[in-house]
């Protein structure tokens, strides 16, 4: 899931990225890797805060969602702040400049993991996208602490350290 996530932020990119004079070519795909970073580190912060529902009614909506609808929710609104501080803070850039980035590319990466979900109708394995059982399933390795309800470590999940490491570490 990380590796598609990683694409669709590359595809959204382009414009508010790649083709933006603003930021310095040598930095293009750190501030990428940056967005995508934001993007998992705070669905990884709210499900460790135990706000599952709020995910799963965040994933779960209308497939004709738009940029300005999925902005005005918070957890999307959350990302997009720490995605904008991330930039600010690492490449220099005016907090403008990196809100534009990240108000631009956000939507239309979250708009499309929504789209995926809602066109495959939550089934698992359709297609190598994204779908809600993968979601649920990850809760435990991608996004947190890796443990079921007992306290014994999760089944299925995905370890974000490692496939960070993998997807980031060889550039």
């Amino acid at each position: 899931m990380l590796e598609q996530l990683f694409d669709l932020v590359q595809q959204n990119s382009q414009q508010a990225v790649v083709q933006n004079p603003a930021v310095p070519n040598e930095h293009n795909e750190e501030v990428i890797n940056t967005l995508t970073s934001s993007i998992t580190g705070g669905l990884q912060e709210q499900v460790q805060s135990g706000n599952i529902s709020g995910l799963m009614s965040l994933f779960g909506g209308e497939s004709g969602t738009s940029g300005a609808s999925l902005l005005n929710n918070p957890i999307v609104a959350s990302i997009a702040t720490n995605a904008i501080g991330a930039i600010v803070q690492k490449f220099g850039l005016n907090s403008q400049v990196a809100g534009s980035i990240v108000n631009s590319v956000l939507p239309g990466v979250l708009g499309a993991v929504i789209g995926q979900l809602n066109g495959q109708g939550g089934a698992n394995g359709s297609g190598g996208g994204f779908d809600l059982g993968s979601l649920i399933q990850m809760g435990g390795g991608l996004f947190g602490g890796g443990n079921d309800q007992q306290g014994k470590p999760a089944s299925g999940g995905i370890d974000l350290g490692g496939m960070l490491g993998g997807l980031f570490g060889g550039k």
